[in-house]
């Protein structure tokens, strides 16, 4: 896997990481209540899993955890970090009993270890002080019904990056904050008119060579969906929800544009000027910024009536169900969210910080900040359900069946893309989704 990939699937979760074990996390029984950990002593040796992802990650944490060893004498942390295309594949297939007492999880992988009696409430063992500093949007992501599974050292942000000098030189008006987007009519607009000054015609970059049918499809699209004023679930069923009028009328309007875009086989489309536009994450500007300098800008996406939506979410921790030290794994998610840490790794690949106290001091994200957009963006979360045009953040729908809905959603969004009619593929998407979640008497919880 290329560099950019890697950046990719660490920063904003899941990608091919839920890809491996799809069949595997969508067919695990179980359901069926809370399964707390024991208290234990609060002292002793525990055993904590991660994934491992880029080296600057991986330094950080080990960095965490040694620092964390080194501060007290009672709790003694064993990390063992496990290759990150496994690491989902194998907290899978372990038996409850044999999961660590911390782990890692991809924040949309979490409902289904939940519903397998994997992962433990949090709240008796994790500070109050913790928990309150920690974003509502990465709370959200972490919530099943009424109880706190996870928490995050870091968030993602996605928004359209742009070419400064080639939005000018095309008379392009661009956003110049989030109460300032363009319109799906008005980024049509846009495209159409620096098409008339690109060579090749192709003005826009979406990032196609993640794949559309991947993790990538969902994350990065879904929230024209939400904008539209659709969604992918409606009280357990996708029929009349992901095949709404909103959501096709979305759809349509993301196939009109395949002519504007650059397949960016190279991943340089955007860097080298070929496009003045890419539709992807914060996860590209270190080398964005490196490319353009102070040609580059950071614009929302398009609004299509209901306000401007965005993705979110990324990797979190959580305690293994079967863990018999609740107290110590608490203390130690404590000290790792804490600033020094949560800072480090945020240094480390780019991420916006996942804690209140941490993004305010972020060289990126604070105000005034380069991604001071992906910060407003987060700080108005809309959870998975209530999606209101007041907020912005939405985060994938938190249900066991999440692998069935993100690969049928991708299906039909690269079915849509390779001109396949809309409410076909979505109305084929939704069928697949409900029949899974028939067959699953809706993944309760209870």
């Amino acid at each position: 896997m290329n560099r950019r990939s890697r950046r990719r699937r660490h920063t904003v979760g899941t990608g091919l990481a839920l890809a491996l074990p799809m069949a595997a996390l969508a067919a695990c029984g179980g359901g069926g209540g809370t399964t707390e950990a024991d208290s234990g002593s609060g002292k002793g040796t525990i055993s904590v899993w991660a994934h491992q992802g880029q080296k600057s990650e991986d330094d950080a944490l080990q960095g965490a955890v040694r620092s964390f060893n080194a501060s007290q004498g009672e709790v003694r942390v064993e990390l063992k970090l496990i290759p990150g295309n496994d690491y989902t594949k194998t907290i899978t297939t372990t038996d409850a009993s044999a999961l660590p007492d911390v782990m890692e999880f991809d924040g949309p992988t979490m409902a289904n270890f939940v519903y397998t009696r994997k992962l433990a409430p949090l709240d008796s063992y994790v500070s109050r002080g913790t928990i309150d500093n920690v974003t509502d949007a990465i709370k959200a992501q972490g919530t099943v019904g009424d109880k706190l599974y996870g928490l995050g050292m870091y968030d993602s942000g996605l928004g359209i990056y742009g070419n400064k000098k080639l939005l000018d030189k095309a008379g392009v008006t661009y956003p110049k904050d989030l109460s300032d987007g363009w319109s799906a009519k008005e980024f049509t607009a846009a495209l159409a008119r620096l098409k008339d000054k690109d060579p090749d015609g192709k003005t826009l970059d979406i990032q196609e060579g993640n794949g559309l049918a991947t993790e990538w499809g969902t994350y990065g699209f879904s929230p024209i969906v939400w904008s539209a004023g659709g969604t992918l679930m409606k009280d357990g069923k996708a029929a009349g929800a992901l095949d709404s009028p909103e959501a096709v009328s979305a759809l349509k309007t993301f196939q009109s544009w395949k002519s504007d875009i650059d397949p960016n086989t190279d991943g340089n489309a955007f860097a080298k000027g070929r496009v003045a536009l890419s539709w992807v994450g914060h996860w590209m500007y270190p080398a964005y910024s490196e490319a353009l300098g102070d040609d580059l800008v950071v614009l929302p996406l398009p609004d299509f009536g209901k306000g401007p939506k965005t993705g979110q979410g990324s990797w979190g921790w959580g305690i293994g169900a079967g863990s018999k030290n609740g107290k110590a794994a608490g203390a130690f998610l404590d000290y790792l969210l804490g600033d020094t840490n949560v800072a480090a790794m945020t240094e480390a690949n780019g991420a916006p910080p996942a804690t209140r106290s941490a993004l305010a001091k972020s060289r990126l994200y604070k105000e005034g900040g380069p991604l001071q957009l992906f910060a407003q963006q987060l700080d108005q979360p809309c959870g998975d359900t209530r999606i209101t045009e007041s907020c912005v953040a939405v985060t994938r729908p938190v249900t066991a069946g999440y692998p069935v809905v993100t690969s049928e959603f991708g299906k039909a969004l690269s079915a849509v893309y390779g001109g396949a009619d809309p409410k076909t593929a979505l109305s084929k998407a939704a069928r697949a989704i409900d029949r899974d979640f028939a067959d699953n008497a809706g993944y309760p919880y209870q």
